[in-house]
């Protein structure tokens, strides 16, 4: 079965809507970035040095990353030899399915819940990048199945961060867990645990600060919010989601490598996607980076924050190509 049907038939066992918003959300990078590989697939004809040169260009101009762009090229090259490719055309499915691999690799993309009781989630990242907003949209995720759901207001020093999270709260129907702006966000965090054990809640999420504004270091603050965390539940943080803007291509890459190698990051969420051309920086982060993309921002509606599917993902992108090629092996 060729690559295409594969993956049709993978995303024919998934809901509509998700295929849908996959699609509307990729839009400005399917516009950007694929449309320029058809373009020079239709041109070039032949796979050539001068192809190679091109097809790097367009995916180092799509934020896929240099050092990605470079491994791919060379994997490229090596599946062109042994499938004894010659066509231009015939490395559409090739290139789709050498990156649905890499954005698969090894991880488990799915959210690491708590095997009983209660689920805390920990969201770090930059100010700006839409932490709190994913908060909010994760909530309303979690009750839309039947989650009794509670957030913690642990960005205490951004001001109008707590304001922020209760208008949230108050849209999706949760209660959020606060105390005054410049509080310490440790002692924020114990108070939620008591909370929601109390309430017998199954999913906490905890907002963090982005910056701190007196001279503590950040990462101090943060592996102390872990460790008053892990007191109270032991198995806790179940996650600790790192949130990225996507519309900051190689930035967001740079944040990543800065917080993954230093507050325990165990996924990340790319916010923003929808309003950018730069939607391979996905695929830039997967490669570079042993993190797995656990959720996308693929709209502005309360419902556009989806689990991450490398499968859509590139379906979205490529799926006219492959059906193009598709049909002219079939003719």
């Amino acid at each position: 079965m060729s690559f295409f049907k594969r993956l049709k038939e993978s995303i024919s066992q998934k809901t509509e809507a998700v295929t849908n918003k996959f699609k509307e959300g990729l839009t400005k990078t399917r516009n950007a970035f694929v449309e320029r590989v058809e373009e020079l697939i239709t041109r070039r004809k032949k796979i050539d040095e001068e192809f190679y040169e091109e097809l790097e260009e367009i995916l180092i101009g799509a934020d896929v990353g240099v050092n990605t762009v470079m491994k791919l090229i060379d994997d490229l090259r090596v599946e062109v030899k042994k499938r004894k490719i010659e066509e231009a055309s015939e490395l559409q499915p090739v290139l789709s399915e050498k990156l649905v691999d890499l954005l698969k690799g090894n991880a488990q993309t799915e959210l690491k819940m708590a095997d009983e009781g209660m689920t805390v989630i920990l969201f770090v990242g930059v100010n700006g990048v839409g932490k709190t907003t994913t908060i909010g949209k994760l909530a309303h995720k979690f009750k839309s199945e039947g989650k009794s759901v509670l957030l913690a207001a642990g960005d205490t020093f951004r001001a109008g961060a707590i304001e922020q999270l209760e208008v949230w709260g108050q849209r999706v129907g949760v209660d959020v867990i606060k105390q005054n702006s410049g509080a310490d966000p440790a002692a924020v965090m114990f108070d939620a645990i008591h909370a929601a054990k109390q309430r017998k809640v199954d999913v906490l999420l905890c907002d963090t600060a982005g910056r701190l504004q007196n001279k503590n270091n950040l990462m101090d603050e943060l592996n102390k919010i872990f460790r008053v965390i892990q007191r109270e539940v032991p198995t806790a943080p179940h996650e600790v989601l790192l949130v990225l803007d996507a519309a900051t291509g190689q930035n967001a890459l740079s944040q990543a490598k800065l917080f993954g190698e230093k507050s325990g990051v165990t996924g990340l969420v790319l916010t923003k996607l929808d309003g950018t051309a730069k939607g391979g920086i996905v695929i830039a982060i997967r490669s570079e980076l042993d993190l797995p993309v656990k959720l996308v921002g693929l709209g502005e509606k309360m419902d556009d924050l989806q689990e991450f599917d490398p499968e859509q993902f590139i379906h979205a992108l490529f799926g006219r190509m492959l059906q193009d090629a598709e049909e002219r092996e079939e003719v």
